[in-house]
């Protein structure tokens, strides 16, 4: 498995290859949370509440797992679009819902017990957005369970990873949020896609996980 510092300069290689591409999916995310989030200033009371969940659960978490999808494409050095973040919206749609509101569910679950466990616990899902958007046969629950085996033993490594932004988060800061958008976002979509491809790698070498698992479509085709 490579480390950080290989991951990182992988991303930084393949955000540069589709900038445009990257850029513009980290953009079209953010536009459609800011959206979201203007009702909460509009005064709207019971209903206004609703339409925001509704925001979050039936728009917002599809795209963030179509988002994992078109960063693992670029990490990969494959050709992406940021159409994809749309046009892919109702492929699985109700999977991806539910694969990221029991992820959801579960972290919150944790995070009553104390902050720590709730930190351990969304590192340990960390993974499931991924195998959502690139295992299409793989169960909502499944994916959970995948992002689990995993990421274990490699949960320090990921909070680690995301400190080692920091800095690059501070200055975006002082930019108002434009390097952000241009190019400490897409860094980190683009590491995490990484990591998630070294470990799905890692898992199918070392046998902590069949490749079957992710993709059980293949394994059917041999039948």
């Amino acid at each position: 498995m490579r480390s950080r510092q290989e991951i990182k300069a992988n991303a930084r290689f393949a955000i540069r290859e589709q900038r445009g591409q990257s850029i513009l999916t980290v953009l079209l995310v953010m536009i459609v949370v800011a959206l979201g989030s203007m009702f909460n200033i509009i005064p709207g009371g019971i209903l206004g509440s609703w339409i925001v969940l509704g925001t979050v659960y039936f728009v917002d978490l599809p795209l963030t797992v179509n988002s994992a999808g078109i960063f693992t494409k670029i990490y990969n050095r494959e050709r992406a679009s940021a159409e994809e973040l749309f046009s892919n919206f109702p492929v699985n749609y109700l999977r991806k819902v539910g694969g990221m509101l029991w992820m959801g569910l579960f972290v919150a679950l944790w995070s009553l017990l104390l902050f720590i466990p709730g930190v351990i616990k969304a590192y340990s899902y960390s993974m499931a957005p991924f195998i959502l958007a690139n295992c299409p046969n793989v169960t909502a629950r499944d994916a959970l369970k995948l992002s689990m085996r995993m990421t274990n033993g490699h949960k320090m490594d990921l909070f680690i990873m995301h400190l080692s932004f920091i800095g690059w988060g501070l200055l975006s800061l002082l930019t108002c949020g434009i390097l952000s958008i241009v190019f400490t976002g897409p860094y980190m979509q683009a590491t995490s896609a990484g990591y998630f491809v070294e470990l799905r790698d890692k898992a199918i070498a070392t046998g902590t996980i069949h490749h079957s698992e992710f993709y059980p479509e293949y394994n059917t085709r041999l039948q």
